[in-house]
């Protein structure tokens, strides 16, 4: 099963993008479904259709088929609500009693209970069961815009790390002062159950997660315009993902001015600043391809529509292929110690941080750390260095005395 994900910077198109891949993908022949992860839902618009939490079939032509007879198309729009009850169940139901027992209202408390990351979280939960129960060769997914998606599309690692220990501890604590707790105090404490549903949300869900989004079934693209704004965050994004190994594939130019429209006296400007912007966002993000698409005289909502602009957008290409490779870490053997290649496309060396803890390498840029586990043998060495080259960083690892 194929999963693509788009994001980008918000009003760049995303959305359509994503409805239109999928439509054309169906109208090829293949079992697809797209699905929108972005709160403020908007693929119902597009599509033309109302839209819930459960998969609703969309009829394409010859009676919601592909030319072949064998495609389809179902649309969803997660309901984040419904599903962060229903998988923090026990966890939300204990905070909120013990905020209630602190004198604050249940509204606030329920809101409070929504611990950071729930969201991210049960979006994804619903997306991969959806995906898993349909029997789909592809799934569009429409994330949220740029900063959004990536703590959704982070979290699986970095919630497993972070919550890993903790929850642990509380284990170890509740089994001793619980009991004797429960006697001499008021305040509510968590039962077995809530350990229960957070070792395994935290452990068999995260999991599953993270083989989700990095496997070399997953795809991110990157929807941009030809604005300065919208390719710097880009640039930014595709920084992120390659520090989390998260695959991005290609980069979606969207809304470019016709040819014949740049000829036009009051376009001309537009047209040459246009045809810069697309030279620089295909040296920048090669060797990723670039996949251009034309501003529509119209909107772009409909089936039909949304098939004319996927068939301009893809062309050749098959909207559900993996267009691209992305590199991933390595450690390699070097003289008497070893070295990991991270790839860190169009990172800066005044916002990048390494350092080592315990059998982790930290890796920080910008706004996003990531704990990156290091192979046994490499974990019991000492960071000897650190450099940024142009294919990403390098990180060079000795034994205390110069032998490894």
């Amino acid at each position: 099963m194929r999963i693509v994900l788009y994001t980008g910077k918000g009003g760049v198109g995303k959305t359509t993008t994503a409805a239109a891949t999928a439509v054309t993908a169906a109208r090829r022949g293949a079992r697809a479904l797209v699905a929108s992860a972005d709160a403020a839902h908007s693929l119902g618009d597009v599509l033309g259709l109302r839209l819930g939490p459960d998969p609703r079939g969309v009829a394409l032509s010859g009676g919601g088929s592909g030319p072949d007879g064998t495609g389809r198309l179902d649309a969803l729009e997660v309901d984040v609500r419904a599903e962060t009850d229903h998988h923090w169940g026990a966890i939300r139901d204990w905070l909120v009693s013990l905020f209630r027992h602190q004198g604050i209202e249940e509204v606030v408390a329920e809101e409070l209970a929504l611990l950071p990351g729930a969201e991210e979280l049960t979006t994804l939960l619903a997306v991969e069961r959806h995906a898993r129960e349909g029997g789909y060769d592809l799934v569009v997914v429409d994330c949220a815009p740029t900063d959004a998606a990536l703590r959704l599309l982070t979290l699986p690692e970095v919630a497993r790390g972070a919550f890993r220990v903790l929850l642990r501890v509380q284990q170890a604590l509740a089994g001793v002062v619980t009991p004797m707790a429960r006697s001499v105090l008021s305040v509510p404490l968590p039962e077995s159950r809530v350990f229960r549903d957070a070792e395994r949300l935290l452990y068999e869900k995260l999991r599953t997660l993270r083989g989700l989004v990095t496997g070399d079934d997953a795809s991110v693209r990157l929807v941009v315009t030809p604005e300065r704004m919208v390719i710097d965050e880009a640039l930014r994004a595709h920084t992120d993902l390659a520090l989390f190994e998260l695959p991005c594939d290609a980069v979606v130019m969207n809304r470019l001015l016709p040819e014949a429209a740049t000829r036009e006296d009051f376009f001309q400007d537009w047209g040459r600043l246009q045809a810069e912007r697309c030279a620089e966002v295909e040296a920048a993000f090669a060797p990723l391809p670039v996949l251009r698409a034309p501003l529509q005289e119209d909107e772009v909502t409909g089936v039909a529509a949304l098939a004319a602009h996927g068939e301009a957008l893809f062309g050749g290409h098959a909207p559900g292929a993996v267009l691209a490779r992305a590199p991933r870490v390595r450690f390699r053997k070097e003289g008497d110690g070893y070295r990991a290649e991270v790839p860190l496309p169009h990172a800066e060396r005044e916002s990048l941080d390494v350092a080592k803890l315990a059998d982790e390498l930290l890796i920080t840029t910008g706004a996003r750390r990531r704990a990156l586990a290091l192979p046994r043998r490499i974990a019991a060495l000492d960071l000897a260095g650190a450099r940024l080259e142009p294919e990403g960083l390098v990180v060079r690892f000795e034994r205390a005395g110069g032998a490894a």
